[in-house]
């Protein structure tokens, strides 16, 4: 199946945004969704929409069947031993708040240190200051090097005895960079500490064994992923789970509940509490299902070939600054710029006006922004939908930009 045949599956797409046919390059914010999400989310709505584990009619157990197998699917999808090790949760972000709330929280104390990097999400950053200003804990930051990357001699000289917890981006969504996780995982646990990885922009686009990684928690999200918002996954190895508190309490997650005493259920659900996110993990399961049948191996080489495409049209624009790696084989479908003397949102503006739907802002990686010595940036990201044609109408309005912008000042 080739990206024309791919694009073809995605109905959105098929549109004319401001009378141009819509050039969709924001897929690091949330991608598409393809037919047979969009139709597996219908199907349950349709016809077997029902609570989950608590009925014995027979909607409740299609419903719970769907939810459980899709658990199973992304189990499969990240090679985690069991399914007990797989949290459904609201996405990335309340996947890493989990950790840093709960395994933090009673893990760490004063004179232990967490080490982030400069380039991680603010969903990587702020639940780790949070939790370090609740235990005394010292956050400290690895440093980049000049175009953006990880040195493993830096994670070496920062990672000490001290450090706990290791958490850290496997994709940017900026750079692009494509970081060694399996290298910093095997530094952080000969020091003792634990290896947390942000698999936001690294699951929807290159493949993630989690025991080869050997990673202890991995968060992602289903929206980024051609699946739909409001559904995320984290991962963790069950001797962690298992000794974790849930930091959300009510039905589902409880086993016995007396007046004064609760006990909880069983991994995974004693993290899972309240009503789950049903439709939300049979259209996550449905996108991997999608995603498996093109195969995460191709998609990644072929967003390679994207990226070294752009970056050979994109490099030619005088007055362009393109940030991160400048070898397509270092950096995932992401592309991150500036054009000399015009504002981001300027760029995103006038892009827009020709139906090509770009990201402007600091992509809430503001202290990657002042490391940068920029306020913001735009950022072109490809998906397996994308084409060479696409990323042509992108250089043209970026031209066009630059014109308009010359001939205004």
């Amino acid at each position: 199946m080739n990206a024309r045949e791919i694009r073809q599956m995605f109905p959105i797409l098929d549109q004319e945004v401001n009378g141009k046919l819509l050039v969709y390059l924001d897929s690091s914010a949330t991608s598409q969704k393809p037919v047979p999400v969009i139709e597996a989310l219908d199907k349950y709505y349709r016809e077997y929409n029902s609570n989950v584990h608590r009925g014995v009619h027979t909607l409740g157990t299609r419903a719970t069947d769907g939810y459980e197998g899709a658990r199973e699917k992304v189990r499969k999808f990240i090679n985690a031993k069991s399914t007990e090790e797989v949290i459904f949760t609201r996405g990335t972000t309340t996947a890493l708040n989990t950790v840093a709330a709960s395994y933090g929280r009673d893990n760490l104390k004063e004179g232990d240190e967490i080490v982030i990097s400069y380039m991680e999400h603010h969903s990587n950053i702020i639940p780790w200051q949070q939790v370090a200003k609740q235990t005394g804990a010292t956050l400290k930051y690895l440093p980049l090097q000049e175009d953006g990357t990880i040195s493993l001699d830096d994670v070496r000289e920062t990672v000490t005895s001290n450090t706990k917890i290791v958490s850290i981006m496997q994709v940017s969504n900026v750079l692009g960079v494509i970081n060694p996780i399996k290298d910093i995982a095997k530094i952080a646990h000969e020091n003792g500490a634990i290896m947390v990885v942000d698999g936001a922009q690294s699951a929807p686009h290159l493949k993630v064994d989690v025991q080869d990684l050997d990673c202890d928690f991995l968060a992602f999200s289903g929206h980024k992923m051609c699946g739909p918002t409001g559904i995320g996954v984290l991962y963790g190895k069950k001797k962690h789970l298992e000794k974790m508190e849930p930091i959300e309490f009510g039905g589902e997650m409880i086993d016995f509940v007396g007046l004064y005493e609760s006990t909880w259920k069983e991994l995974p659900w004693k993290f899972e509490g309240g009503t789950p996110i049903i439709a939300g993990a049979i259209g996550l399961g449905a996108a991997i299902d999608f995603l498996e049948q093109i195969g995460l191996n191709e998609i990644e080489a072929y967003e390679h070939k994207l990226a070294a495409y752009a970056l050979e049209k994109m490099s030619a624009i005088d007055g362009m600054t393109i940030y991160g790696p400048k070898e397509a084989s270092k950096r995932a479908g992401v592309i991150t710029f500036n054009i000399n003397d015009v504002h981001p949102h300027d760029v995103a503006t006038v892009l827009d006006a020709e139906g090509i739907a770009v990201r402007a802002g600091h992509h809430c990686a503001q202290p990657l922004m002042k490391w940068l010595k920029v306020s913001a940036t735009a950022r072109a990201s490809f998906y397996l939908y994308n084409t060479e044609e696409d990323i042509d109408k992108l250089v043209s309005g970026l031209v066009k930009t630059k014109e308009y912008f010359s001939d205004v000042f």
